[in-house]
């Protein structure tokens, strides 16, 4: 999503931007603090800085039919899962919410780095692991197994709505202008990314872990496409109804403005 502002294909209005490449737990958490004009943010985040800032109508990561998944070493019934010790990439992902909105109680859990888990699993430290990013497609590597996908669970939830994962933020201190236009800005490299799909996937393997030319490309088209030009009406249901079950579980608080710039 960022390819085109690296290389300069994007008219950045005068905004001198820099990129800051950290996990998402990090981001959540320097969000939490105010820190950043222009983030990527996890949608359970964005419950608690919905004050300081608006959602980007661009910039979307969803779930269609698919999403984080828990993999262990073996079978697991949600019973199992809810003893379970599980592994996590933090408490502020969206993937957390969403186990937990599953399981309808609190769980024992650890937080580990996203790209620790597996091998935590593996490995015998925890139980089980929920699992972001290239996981999703690697963790056959291990000989883990699949025990639950929070986005098709997601999807039978709610009629097919897909599961918001992260989305892109703006400080509202920026003003309504200012907003805007970074906005364009970033809409713009999505577009320009899409339509150059092969200049921008080689770019973005570099930032990967691990993942060959196929399913770099799978993974990135699971995430990087037409939802992310735009949430659309479905997306924006999707956002409002995950941080209103989240409030009613009492995860997270309820959110009084849910901008989408």
């Amino acid at each position: 999503m960022y390819y085109a502002i690296s290389r300069g294909e994007i008219d950045t209005g005068g905004f001198r931007v820099e990129q800051v490449l950290e996990d998402i737990e990090t981001l959540n958490r320097r969000a939490v603090a105010g820190e950043l004009e222009v983030t990527a943010i996890s949608i359970h985040a964005y419950a608690h800085v919905a004050h300081r800032y608006a959602l980007m109508s661009c910039g979307a990561s969803m779930g269609d039919g698919y999403g984080p998944i828990v993999v262990s070493r073996g079978p697991m019934t949600p019973a199992d899962l809810a003893r379970a010790t599980v592994a996590v990439p933090g408490t502020l992902t969206s993937a957390f919410l969403a186990l937990r909105l599953f399981l309808g109680v609190p769980f024992p859990f650890v937080v580990i780095p996203f790209d620790a888990i597996l091998d935590a699993v593996a490995s015998g430290r925890t139980d089980a692991g929920l699992i972001i990013h290239e996981g999703q497609l690697t963790f056959g590597d291990l000989r883990l197994t699949k025990v639950l996908d929070l986005g098709a669970w997601w999807g039978g939830e709610t009629g097919g709505l897909p599961l918001p994962l992260g989305g892109n933020a703006v400080r509202r201190d920026l003003g309504p202008e200012g907003m805007a236009a970074l906005t364009r800005m970033y809409r713009e490299s999505i577009a320009f990314a899409l339509s150059h799909r092969a200049e921008a996937l080689a770019y973005a393997k570099d930032f990967g872990r691990g993942l060959d030319d196929g399913r770099n490309d799978r993974f990135v088209a699971m995430y990087v496409n037409e939802r992310t030009l735009d949430y659309g009406e479905s997306g924006r249901r999707s956002v409002r109804l995950f941080l209103e079950r989240g409030a009613a579980a009492g995860v997270v608080p309820p959110v009084e403005r849910l901008d989408f710039i």
